[in-house]
C-alpha cells in the first residue's frame, strides 16, 4: 500500500512539473525578457490561414519522472535478482511513456497566417491559437518583430 502511494506522489509531481512546463505561444504573450523592450510593428492583411500542430517539449523531466515513477512501481514485482530486472525495466518503460507524455501534453494548435503586407511584401508567421484573436481572411493585422519573436495580432 504504501508504494501506491509514492507511485500516486511522483505521479501528481510529474503532472505538475509538465504544466510547469507548457508555454504561452500565442501572439499576445510575452516572456519575461521581451518587457519592456523595443518591437518592429508592420502592418498587413491576412491572405491565408492554415492550422499547423506545435510540437510539444522534449525537456527530459517526463522521461525522468516516468522512469522514476516506473522504477518503484518495477521494485514492488518479483523477487531476489527479478526485483532488479523489474526495476530496469519498470525504469526504462516509464522513461519511454514519460517523454511520450511530455511531448503529448504539451503540443499546442497552432496557426500559419499568412499576410500581405502594406509595402506589398508577404510575410508567413506561425504561432498558437487564440480564442482572444479569431483571424479571418482579409482582417487587418499588426506584425511585431522583436529579435527573434515575430507575433501576429489583430489591429
Amino acid at each position: 500500500m504504501r508504494q501506491n502511494t509514492w507511485m500516486l506522489a511522483l505521479s501528481a509531481v510529474m503532472v505538475m512539473l509538465l504544466a510547469g512546463c507548457m508555454a504561452d505561444l500565442t501572439g499576445t504573450a510575452y516572456s519575461r525578457g521581451e518587457a519592456r523592450q523595443a518591437q518592429t510593428v508592420r502592418y498587413g492583411t491576412v491572405k491565408e490561414l492554415e492550422l499547423v500542430k506545435i510540437e510539444g517539449t522534449q525537456s527530459g523531466i517526463g522521461a525522468a519522472t516516468g522512469a522514476a515513477v516506473g522504477g518503484i512501481g518495477g521494485s514492488g514485482l518479483g523477487g531476489g535478482k527479478g526485483t532488479t530486472i523489474y526495476s530496469i525495466a519498470g525504469a526504462l518503460g516509464g522513461g519511454l511513456l514519460g517523454n511520450w507524455a511530455e511531448e503529448r501534453l504539451t503540443r499546442k494548435q497552432g496557426v500559419n497566417i499568412t499576410i500581405q503586407l502594406d509595402n506589398g511584401g508577404y510575410l508567413s508567421v506561425v504561432q498558437e491559437v487564440d480564442p482572444a484573436q479569431n483571424f479571418a481572411i482579409g482582417a487587418r493585422v499588426k506584425v511585431l518583430d522583436q529579435g527573434s519573436a515575430t507575433r501576429v495580432v489583430l489591429n
